[in-house]
């Protein structure tokens, strides 16, 4: 494999930074690329540098390493960048959940669907933009793999609004798949699934033996219709995806409170209780530390050179580097036919094979009539999330709302939107001019 120069933006991310070190350094066809890590943040910046020299030198990976905060340093002749950004991402996602529901809006999460999820769309849209015209400048030919969130929205507003190449990552069909074969008594790895739908909203249409081809859904309702009503799974109870998967006949990914940001009456089965935000400062805090002592050699490194992180971007930089017309599970990429029954311009998650070629969606056909209209309602609200925040148009976001089957109330949309632009002003520079306007 020839050298490649990979820059990741974002690496300072606790969850995100640690697991594509991980898949770097596992990945000896790497050897002589660059891997240019970026953040804004220069002190985890720095010690998620020093990890990353330390993985290497132990790994014999042979990469070169460098961190910056300048991305436009990092991205000249870049052949992959790999996103996953947020601004301030846990204290404004709480506010993204808490206004809403304070007008009455019963969301279930707050960070993809929903007002919550419109809200998160007009802060991160710009970001990926700006990045995205500075790669047309500095690296026109390289591919942007993203896993920043709202994965649809972020993709559909690349996909139209520049002419870089993109391809956004999830590891939902995975849980999905996992879930299904703790049903069946199985490993996850035994089975082969196809799935397809949107990111978040992604239905397993097939479920069969690895190894013997056998289909395995007759045997997945017999399994699913024995279990009590509150079985706990491997990701908790999933009552809501049970119950989808009773009513449309197909296992739906990834899980209860990903799905149920889509559904108005997901409430009902998964509660109002959101993200334990404390539950994930406390292991945010706990992962830093080990960081800590893991850059400066006080402790080992574990598993973090031998167990890969189950996300696809590096395999994917290989399989486009080498043409390895390598098949993988789930992309995010504009439809152009895969799910027939989808407009062309949609963001879908679907399976894809990579090559020197980029990434190819495999044709899915049409999507079960019910599946299909949920997966369409979202595609509708994607679009005009996209524009409101692309132009910073108030009144395509008061839209997108009012089309988001969560939302149920006219007055709700109206005070959730006007507290939700207030409260993230700051961060919404585009909406500036729109609000001058409307003054």
């Amino acid at each position: 494999m020839r050298p490649v120069k990979i820059v990741v933006i974002g690496a300072g991310s606790v969850s995100f930074g640690p697991g594509s070190l991980r898949d770097a350094m596992q990945m000896p066809e790497l050897r002589g690329s660059q891997l240019i890590l970026v953040d804004v943040d220069e002190t985890n910046l720095e010690l998620m540098t020093r990890l990353a020299r330390r993985m290497n030198d132990e790994a014999g990976t042979g990469l070169i390493i460098e961190g910056t905060t300048d991305r436009r340093r990092a991205l000249p002749e870049a052949d992959f960048v790999i996103t996953s950004v947020a601004v301030r991402r846990d204290e404004l996602w709480r506010l993204d959940w808490e206004i809403p529901r304070r007008h009455g809006i019963r969301q279930v999460l707050g960070e993809n669907g929903g007002p919550g999820g419109l809200s998160h769309a007009l802060r991160n849209i710009p970001i990926i933009l700006d990045i995205c015209r500075d790669m047309e400048e500095l690296c026109p030919n390289a591919y942007l793999i993203n896993f920043s969130n709202p994965e649809s929205r972020i993709c559909m507003a690349v996909s139209k609004y520049t002419s870089i190449r993109t391809v956004g990552l999830c590891h939902g069909v995975f849980m999905g798949r996992d879930r299904v074969a703790e049903i069946l008594g199985r490993r996850g790895e035994d089975l082969d699934v196809k799935a397809a739908g949107v990111n978040h909203l992604v239905w397993l249409l097939d479920i069969r033996d690895r190894h013997t081809g056998e289909d395995l859904y007759p045997l997945l309702r017999e399994k699913e219709a024995a279990l009590p009503p509150d079985a706990p799974g491997i990701f908790g109870p999933d009552p809501l995806s049970r119950a989808m998967f009773r009513h449309f006949g197909y296992w739906p990914a990834p899980t209860d409170d990903h799905i149920g940001e889509y559904l108005p009456y997901a409430w009902e089965l998964t509660g109002l209780e959101g993200y334990d935000f404390a539950a994930a400062d406390r292991h945010r805090k706990w992962t830093w530390e080990r960081i800590r002592r893991m850059a400066a050699g006080e402790e080992p490194l574990g598993d973090l050179l031998t167990k890969p992180s189950g996300e696809l971007a590096f395999p994917i930089i290989r399989a486009i580097t080498e043409n390895r017309n390598e098949y993988v599970l789930a992309v995010n990429i504009p439809n152009r036919g895969c799910i027939t029954n989808l407009p062309s311009d949609a963001i879908v998650e679907v399976p894809a094979l990579v090559s020197g070629f980029g990434v190819q969606g495999l044709t899915m056909g049409d999507l079960p009539p019910g599946i299909a209209a949920l997966c369409s309602a979202q595609v509708h609200v994607q679009r005009l999330a996209v524009e409101a925040a692309v132009h910073g148009d108030r009144r395509l976001a008061m839209q997108a709302l009012l089309v988001d089957p969560v939302v149920d109330s006219i007055s709700a949309a109206e005070k959730t939107l006007a507290e939700l632009l207030d409260v993230h002003a700051p961060y919404l520079p585009q909406f500036r001019q729109d609000r001058a306007q409307s003054g």
